[in-house]
């Protein structure tokens, strides 16, 4: 039966080189997948774009290209990433350049475009999911409407040839479905094989999640060499079955426990993934370790799809500022908890306009608060008031009465530093697929 070797290069935007380099180099793989945005990348990326129009990618596109361009083109591997965030045709031609000036000529790269429904999205003026508001309660505070795309677009770029296929916003599991639709032909409602790839994709998309790193717990959940953590490959049959594996040698574990971990992250409902063109089961998904470091996954399944898209709507909510100072030695907790309270009394008495605070000792209570943080008195502790305000000078005096503690008490503190930013959020709504227009483009380098 034939087979598709899927690699995971990265499992979010700043992740890792060197694993992927090891899995290009090493992992005999036939497609290397970047999976880099998180819900607020893509607004944060559109607002990259406003500033350069030639900007809005990933800013560590030009690493991962030039690291792992030579060995894929080597051995036949071909990439596809969502490293086009808010411009996926800037980052194509980025990507043309880099390979010229690595002398790999023939190069096929193709963007996909289309996520963006801003417009749409504004004239429909859908409800919000989270809060039940309209889209036009955001006024003119919307940076970006981003919906999730489907496999079509990336099939039709690997089918035209490409060596490379960089999107923008498209459904995580997305990026590994779409190469096994291409390779296997895969009919668009064989629900069955379409929620077996979506599986396949899920348990990859976060990359060294699944081979341990964010599973690890020492003394509960050891997991070996995570300095040198490999990331995952999927081989995945033409019946859908995937057996997650990694690089003989890497750093890290596959086992039931990572993988089931793994299966559960971020779903709501295993019977129930919506996808942009499946709704994937899980729920009669069976795992099998069959060797060290490979675990075999069958079962799972899939319905029709709902007919819409989810979209990130990004926004600017409001600024923040913080500060933070530390205190060691004898007395320390007594005299953070008196720093506390100073800043806070001296915000309402110069008027500071916040709409919500924060002041925590951190290794104290920043966590889960005092009632749960009951212990032994600290040597060490470190102020942060963080508060939340509708302008970013207000934000700005935040952290300025932070760091007036170094003079005006308590005694003995350091380390101050203060920020003040503006903050962009995310809302989600639904609208019909047929709103958004896919559509690709081919650059040859």
């Amino acid at each position: 039966m034939k087979t598709v070797r899927l690699g995971a290069g990265a499992g979010y935007a700043g992740d890792r080189i060197e694993p992927a380099v090891e899995l290009a180099e090493r992992g005999g793989i036939d497609y290397l997948v970047f999976e880099c945005l998180a819900e607020r990348t893509i607004a944060l990326a559109q607002q990259a774009r406003m500033r350069d129009p030639a900007g809005g990618f990933d800013p560590l596109l030009d690493a991962r290209m030039r690291a792992v361009l030579a060995p894929c083109r080597r051995r036949g591997i071909r990439v596809v990433t969502n490293m086009g965030a808010a411009n996926p045709v800037a980052a194509a031609e980025r990507t043309q350049t880099i390979a010229r000036e690595m002398g790999l000529s023939g190069l096929r790269i193709a963007a996909v475009t289309g996520d963006d429904v801003l417009d749409a999205v504004r004239e429909g003026d859908f409800p919000l999911e989270e809060t039940g508001c309209r889209v036009s309660d955001l006024g003119n505070r919307i940076v970006s409407a981003n919906a999730y795309l489907g496999v079509a677009p990336i099939v039709e770029a690997l089918a035209a040839g490409a060596d490379v296929v960089i999107t923008g916003r498209v459904g995580d599991p997305a990026l590994f479905l779409a190469p096994l639709v291409h390779e296997f032909g895969w009919a668009m409602d064989d629900w069955m094989r379409l929620g077996r790839g979506t599986l396949a994709g899920h348990l990859l998309e976060c990359a060294g999640q699944i081979t341990g790193g964010y599973f690890a717990d020492p003394g509960f959940k050891d997991i070996p060499d995570l300095a040198r953590l490999g990331f995952p490959i999927g081989c995945v049959s033409e019946d859908g079955t995937v057996e997650i594996a990694k690089v003989e040698g890497s750093g890290g574990r596959v086992d039931l426990a990572t993988c089931k971990e793994q299966l559960l992250y971020e779903v709501h409902d295993p019977a129930r993934y919506l996808q942009p063109d499946v709704v994937a089961d899980f729920s009669r998904v069976a795992m099998e370790q069959v060797a060290p470091d490979r675990v075999r996954v069958t079962g799972g399944g899939g319905a029709p799809s709902t007919g819409l898209l989810k979209v990130s709507v990004g926004y600017v909510d409001s600024f923040v500022g913080e500060g933070q100072i530390s205190y060691a030695g004898p007395g320390a907790l007594a005299r953070g908890r008196l720093a506390r309270e100073i800043v806070r009394e001296r915000l309402a008495l110069t008027g500071v306009a916040v709409s919500e605070l924060r002041c925590d000792l951190i290794g104290v209570d920043a966590l889960h608060g005092e009632a749960l943080s009951a212990g032994g008195e600290p040597y060490e502790v470190r102020l942060r008031v963080a508060g939340r305000t509708e302008t970013l000078s207000e934000a700005k005096r935040i952290g300025d009465e932070v760091e007036t503690l170094y003079t005006n008490g308590p005694a003995g503190g350091g380390g101050a530093s203060k920020v003040a930013r503006e903050v962009v959020a995310v809302r989600s709504v639904l609208v019909p697929a047929a709103l958004a227009h896919p559509s690709v483009q081919i650059i040859e380098a």
